[in-house]
């Protein structure tokens, strides 16, 4: 693994203090696209932040178009793809930090006063330690692409909102489960309490992990209506590839183990199981079964480390069942909201 140290971070204050905020995008093959992010992120509003780039040992020559483009940018090069989640574990390790951290796809555009709406959200919800963005498909702003994700008790997670319209009801501020990490931001300390990115997870589903975390550490979750992100989706794997599905059916089981607190773990662990022999003939029937086959079988071999984990993470839950009840979704046909 090689790190490549870029520019001075902190150069807004004489270099000796982190800037408030550091952007961390991790960069596989982004190609023409992660310049595009890298633009509308030089174009913020909020100018007290550094930009990092965790590159998981891309292949086709981006690296070198980031350099000549934004010399201001640090990049973390590494020789191999620690995925996202290690990814943005190895740029939080790595690099010295303010109070918060912001999570952007390389496939995500922000409006110029994203930042600024992010920031000025947290001073006004010192209560809360991760904040989420209203993310929209489309460049004309018509369909969102979400606001937040959502948890079923049966362990299914969803992005709220995500291919409904836009429309007013989303102009309001609310509590969500967890923000997307396409387009988030965390309090850096609220982070290392509960334990970063499960590096497990690869890809995929690791910030409903994340979220789930911090909500049992008492750590809340809001929407930030104002906070405008284009993202694209899936731009480099596919939208239902293989690779998301094996990771994303894989990963969604041991978020529901490791995480489902208490009492509330064996009353919905019937649930569970049948969302996933549901999602095994729903998939099977679309020509899908080998590879959720596969994502449960790599799922059911990695359970005895999330039990693990599972032990450490309900020793130091702070907050109650209750809280954590009212924040389940039971409506698994509601996903638009």
């Amino acid at each position: 693994m090689r790190v490549e140290a870029g520019p001075a971070l902190g150069t807004e204050n004489g270099g000796t203090v982190p800037p408030t905020v550091t952007v961390i995008i991790v960069n596989y093959n982004g190609g023409e696209m992660i310049c595009q992010c890298l633009s509308a992120l030089s174009a913020q509003s909020f100018t007290d932040f550094s930009t990092v780039i965790v590159d998981n040992a891309s292949s086709d020559g981006s690296l070198s178009t980031i350099r000549q483009r934004f010399p201001e940018v640090r990049i973390l090069e590494l020789t191999s793809n620690l995925g996202f989640a290690g990814g943005v574990n190895h740029a939080i390790r790595s690099s010295p930090l303010g109070p918060w951290i912001v999570l952007l796809n390389p496939d995500a555009f922000p409006l110029p006063d994203w930042l600024d709406c992010l920031v000025t959200s947290a001073k006004e919800h010192p209560d809360h330690a991760a904040f989420g963005s209203r993310m929209f498909s489309d460049e004309s702003h018509l369909r969102l692409d979400g606001v937040g994700d959502a948890y079923h008790v049966s362990g299914l997670p969803w992005r709220s909102g995500h291919g409904s319209l836009n429309s007013n009801r989303y102009d309001h501020e609310m509590e969500i489960f967890a923000p997307c990490a396409a387009a988030a931001m965390y309090r850096v300390s609220a982070l290392r309490e509960v334990g970063l990115l499960d590096e497990d997870f690869f890809l995929y589903v690791e910030d409903v992990d994340l979220g789930f975390r911090l909500q049992l550490a008492a750590h809340r979750a809001l929407y930030v209506p104002n906070a405008h992100v284009l993202h694209l989706g899936s731009a480099f794997v596919g939208k239902h590839s293989d690779f998301q599905l094996y990771h994303g059916h894989r990963n969604l089981v041991w978020v529901f183990v490791k995480n489902m607190p208490g009492l509330l773990f064996w009353v919905f662990l019937p649930t569970h199981i049948a969302l996933n022999l549901v999602t095994l003939v729903w998939f099977g029937l679309r020509g899908k079964g080998a590879v959720i086959w596969r994502s449960k079988r790599d799922a059911w071999l990695g359970l005895p480390q999330a039990w693990k984990k599972r032990s450490q993470i309900q020793a130091r839950r702070k907050t109650s069942i209750r809280a954590i009840l009212a924040q389940l979704r039971w409506n698994p046909f509601s996903r638009g909201a």
